[in-house]
C-alpha cells in the first residue's frame, strides 16, 4: 500500500499529525510518523521515535535534553531524521514525505527533504510558505503549502489544509508511479535564459529529431546548480551549456549568481559538453524601486528586463575578468568539450538592433577569451548571433559528434 510519512515535532503537533494521518488513512493510504521532537514525549506513539532520530543522529534524547538548544538540537535530529527518511526511501517502504512546522520545523524538514531524490513526492506545510522560500527549497522539488494559520491546535482551516496535503502527497504518488523516469532517449542538458529562449527551442527542436531528449535550466542560480546536481545523478548524458549569465552574475554582484562549482562538474564527469558564453553581456540588477536606475549604472548602456530588474550591459574589464574564470573552470577539460564564440553577440540584447550592442566590449571580450581558454580545448568562432539558426544548428551538430565518439570509444 501506499504509505506516506509524516515528519514533524510530536511533542507540539500531536494533533495537528494525528488528523494529518486520519486524512491519509481516509485516501487509502498508510501514514509513517517520523518524530523530530526533543522537548517532551508525545502521547502520539511515532513508527520512529524521536529517541530513535537522536541516536541516529549521534546524540542520545538524553543528553539533548539535559540542556536543551535548538543549535545543538536542530542539527542532531536532522541528522538522524535524514539518515532514517532515505533509508526508508531507498527500502520502498515510504512513497511521498510530508512535513509540518513553523520557521524552525520548517527548516528542519527541508533539511531532510532536500537530500531526496528529485521525483519523490515532498510536501512542507509551512506558516513560511508565503514568503521566499528559496532556501528551504534549494534546488529540490519541494512542494510549499502555507498553513495560512499557525499550527498550533486543530481548527476548521488547518483540517483543510492538512486535508488537502494528504490529498495532494497520495495523489503525487498515484501519478509518480505512472510517469517515472524513462530514460530511453539520451538526454542532454541546457542551459537558458529569456534573452536565449528562441536559440534554445530551436536546439530543443533539432535534438529532438536526432534523437535526444532535452532537459532545460533557467540560469538564474538555482537552476545552474540543479543543472549540474542532476549531472551527478545521472539524468544528464550531455551538456549544451548555452548561457553563463549566471557566471557574470556572481562575479560582478547580479541577482542570478551562480556557486563555486558551475561550469566544473560536466568536465570532472567527462561529460560531452558544448559550452557558449550566453548572457554574459549584462548584469541583472534588482531594483529597489521600479524603472528607477541606481545612480552607479546610470553612465552605463542599460534597459530593463522587467519594471524591477535593471540589466546594465557588461564593460570590457569586466568581461576580461569573466574570460579568465571561464578559463579557469574550463583548465584540463580535454578534447569532452567544444567552446563556442558568438561574434555577433552573446544574446538577444547584443546583437544588431539590441538594446545593449557594445562592439567594443565584445572585442575585448573575444581577445580574452582566446588568451584564457586551454589550450587543449576546441574553440569555434561564428559569425553570427548566438540565437541565428546558423550558430545554433553547429553548436547542436557539435555535440552530438561528441556524444557519437564517446559512444564509439565505450563499445
Amino acid at each position: 500500500m501506499t504509505t506516506i510519512a509524516i515528519l514533524a515535532t510530536l511533542d507540539t503537533k500531536a494533533s495537528e499529525v494525528e488528523h494529518l494521518a486520519h486524512a491519509v488513512t481516509g485516501l487509502g493510504a498508510v501514514p509513517f510518523l517520523v518524530d523530530i521532537g526533543v522537548i517532551a514525549d508525545s502521547a502520539v506513539v511515532a513508527d520512529v521515535t524521536s529517541a530513535d532520530i537522536a541516536g541516529r543522529g549521534g546524540t542520545p534524547l538524553t543528553v539533548l535534553r539535559e540542556n536543551p538548544s535548538r543549535e545543538v538540537a536542530s542539527d542532531v535530529m536532522v541528522a538522524g531524521a535524514t539518515s532514517a527518511i532515505i533509508e526508508l526511501q531507498e527500502a520502498g517502504k515510504i512513497d511521498a514525505i510530508i512535513g509540518l512546522g513553523g520557521t524552525q520545523g520548517t527548516d528542519n524538514c527541508c533539511r531532510v527533504m532536500q537530500e531526496l531524490p528529485y521525483g519523490f513526492p515532498k510536501i512542507m506545510v509551512s506558516t513560511m510558505a508565503s514568503g521566499d522560500t528559496s532556501s528551504y527549497v534549494g534546488i529540490k522539488d519541494i512542494t510549499m503549502m502555507f498553513s495560512v494559520s499557525d499550527i498550533l491546535g486543530v481548527n476548521p482551516l488547518l483540517r483543510q489544509i492538512l486535508s488537502n496535503a494528504a490529498g495532494a502527497a497520495v495523489g503525487m504518488t498515484s501519478t509518480a508511479r505512472g510517469a517515472e523516469t524513462q530514460r530511453d532517449r539520451p538526454v542532454v542538458g541546457i542551459t537558458n535564459l529569456g534573452v536565449l529562449t528562441t536559440g534554445t527551442m530551436r536546439a530543443m527542436k533539432r535534438l529532438d529529431e536526432l534523437g535526444y531528449e532535452s532537459i532545460v535550466f533557467h540560469a538564474v542560480g538555482s537552476g545552474g546548480r540543479a543543472f549540474e546536481q542532476l549531472m551527478r545523478d545521472g539524468m544528464i548524458d550531455a551538456v549544451f551549456d548555452y548561457a553563463l549569465g549566471d557566471l557574470s552574475d556572481a562575479l560582478l554582484g547580479g541577482l542570478r549568481a551562480a556557486d563555486e562549482n558551475r561550469l566544473t562538474v560536466a568536465a570532472e564527469l567527462g561529460l560531452p559538453q558544448v559550452v557558449v558564453p550566453g548572457g554574459v553581456d549584462h548584469i541583472g540588477v534588482m531594483l529597489d524601486e521600479p524603472n528607477i536606475v541606481p545612480a552607479r549604472y546610470k553612465d552605463r548602456i542599460h534597459t530593463f528586463h522587467n519594471p524591477s530588474i535593471l540589466v546594465p550591459r557588461t564593460s570590457g574589464e569586466e568581461l576580461t575578468e569573466v574570460a579568465r574564470v571561464i578559463g579557469e573552470r574550463l583548465a584540463g577539460v580535454g578534447d569532452d568539450a567544444v567552446f563556442m564564440i558568438p561574434l555577433g553577440g552573446v544574446s538577444s540584447y547584443s546583437v544588431d538592433g539590441g538594446a545593449l550592442v557594445d562592439r567594443e566590449s565584445d572585442a575585448v571580450f573575444w581577445e580574452a577569451l582566446r588568451e584564457s581558454l586551454p589550450g587543449d580545448l576546441r574553440v569555434i568562432e561564428v559569425e553570427a548571433g548566438a540565437e541565428e539558426p546558423a550558430f545554433v544548428d553547429l553548436a547542436v551538430d557539435e555535440l552530438v559528434a561528441l556524444i557519437e565518439r564517446a559512444r564509439s570509444e565505450e563499445a
